[in-house]
C-alpha cells in the first residue's frame, strides 16, 4: 500500500502497561497527521476495541501534544479477551472468526493501516491480522526486554531505574539492622531487569530464571560476607521467575477466574529457605507493579519517539508485516514472523552474567 491510498490509520495499546506508551502513541499521531496528513483514530482496550465502534477515538495533535511524560496509556490496554490462542495448536487463535471480525472492522470504519504497541502477545495477534489482509507495524513493548529483534524494548529502562533506585534505598536499611534483603523484581522467562538492576545497585547475590539456583550457594554468599568483608549484610535480587536446581518457578493462587495461578512468591520461599540458617534478620520486598508505572524515563521517551515515528514511516513505505527495532544506534525494521513467539533470553556466558562473576556477584550455581 502507498501513501497515497492511505487516509485513516489506527493506533492501541495491547498486554501488560509500560512507561512510555503514551509517548508512541503521540509520536505516531504527530507524524501522520503533520508529515503525511492522515487520520489517526484511537482503538480503545487493545485488539478488543477492534470488536466494537464504541471503542475508536479520533486523535488530534490537541489531544496528544501534551502526553509525553505521562505513564499508563490513554487508550487503555487488556491482556485478555477474545484474541486468545489455542491451547492445543498454540500458533493458532482460539476462534480464527475473530482475527475476521476484526480485519472487516477495520474495512467498514476505514482504518487502512494500524499501529500496534505491545509485546509477544500482540505480535502473534498482530501476525495473524496482517496475513488476513490488514497492514499492521508493530512496536515492541516490554519491560522485561526479552523480544527479539531488537536490542531493546521500551519501559525497560524505566523498569530498570525504578527497581535500581529501590535497591539503593533497601541497601541502607539492609546495612543498618544487619538484614539479608530479598528483593523480587519482574522477569518470568529471563533475568534482563534482575541482572541490570542487580548490578547496578551493586546487590551480592542475583538470581535468574537462566541459571537454576540452590540455596546453599547464596547461604555460602552471606557467610563470606560476614566473615571476610564483615558487611553484616546482603542484597538478594531475584527474578519472578527463577527457580531452584531440580524446581519449578514459584506460583501463587488468586482469586481472579477462579482461583488461577499467578506467577510470584520467590521471595518469600527464599525467606523462608534462609531463615534460621544465616544468623540474620531476613526480609523480603516485592516491586512488583511498581517497575510498570509512573513517568518514562528521557531514555525511554526517545526510543518510543523514534519507534512512534518509524512505524509511521514503515506504513507511508508499504513496509508492514514489520516490527521497529533498536539495532545498535539505528532504528530498522524486523519481519515480524522472524521474532514471534522467541524470546531473547539472558546468555549464560555473555558479558553481562561474566561482569557479574568477575565482581564477586553470586548467581547461584
Amino acid at each position: 500500500m502507498t501513501t497515497n491510498k492511505i487516509k485513516k490509520i489506527g493506533i492501541l495499546t495491547s498486554g501488560g502497561d509500560a512507561p512510555g506508551l503514551n509517548a508512541v502513541i503521540r509520536a505516531v499521531v504527530i507524524t501522520a497527521t503533520r508529515q503525511y496528513g492522515w487520520e489517526v483514530v484511537g482503538i480503545n482496550d487493545g485488539f478488543e476495541g477492534l470488536l466494537d465502534e464504541t471503542k475508536l477515538t479520533p486523535l488530534s495533535l490537541e489531544q496528544v501534544i501534551s502526553i509525553l511524560q505521562l505513564g499508563g496509556t490513554i487508550l487503555g490496554t487488556t491482556n485478555r479477551g477474545h484474541f486468545v490462542f489455542s491451547e492445543e495448536r498454540p500458533e493458532e487463535l482460539a476462534d480464527p472468526t475473530i482475527a475476521d471480525q476484526a480485519v472487516q472492522f477495520c474495512k467498514n470504519q476505514g482504518i487502512d493501516a494500524l499501529v500496534a504497541i505491545g509485546g509477544d502477545g500482540t505480535l502473534r495477534i498482530s501476525h495473524e491480522l496482517e496475513k488476513r489482509g490488514l497492514p499492521i507495524v508493530s512496536v515492541p513493548k516490554t519491560i522485561d526486554n526479552d523480544l527479539l529483534g531488537t536490542d531493546y524494548t521500551f519501559g525497560f529502562d524505566t523498569a530498570l531505574t525504578t527497581a535500581t533506585n529501590a535497591i539503593d534505598n533497601l541497601r541502607t536499611t539492609a546495612a543498618s539492622h544487619n538484614r539479608v534483603m530479598v528483593v523480587e523484581v519482574m522477569g518470568r522467562d529471563t533475568g534482563w531487569i534482575a541482572l541490570y538492576a542487580g548490578i547496578g545497585s551493586g546487590a551480592h547475590v542475583i538470581l535468574i530464571p537462566e541459571i537454576p539456583f540452590t540455596v546453599e550457594s547464596i547461604l555460602k554468599q552471606i557467610e563470606w560476607r560476614d566473615n571476610t568483608l564483615k558487611a553484616k549484610f546482603t542484597l538478594v535480587v531475584v527474578a519472578e521467575g527463577a527457580r531452584p536446581v531440580g524446581g519449578e518457578a514459584i506460583y501463587r493462587e488468586t482469586q481472579e477466574n477462579g482461583g488461577m495461578l499467578r506467577l510470584g512468591g520467590i521471595a518469600r520461599w527464599l525467606v523462608t529457605e534462609l531463615e534460621g540458617t544465616c544468623n540474620h534478620d531476613v526480609r523480603e520486598v516485592v516491586l512488583g507493579h511498581l517497575q510498570r508505572g509512573g513517568s518514562p524515563t528521557a531514555t525511554d521517551r526517545v526510543l518510543c519517539t523514534r519507534f512512534g515515528a518509524e512505524a509511521v514511516h514503515l506504513i507511508a513505505q508499504g513496509r508492514t508485516g514489520t516490527m521497529v527495532s533498536l539495532r545498535g544506534t539505528s532504528i530498522e525494521a524486523t519481519e515480524v514472523w522472524k521474532v514471534v513467539a522467541r524470546q531473547k533470553r539472558v546468555p549464560h556466558n555473555g558479558d553481562l552474567v561474566q561482569t557479574a562473576r568477575g565482581l564477586g556477584i553470586c548467581l547461584g550455581d
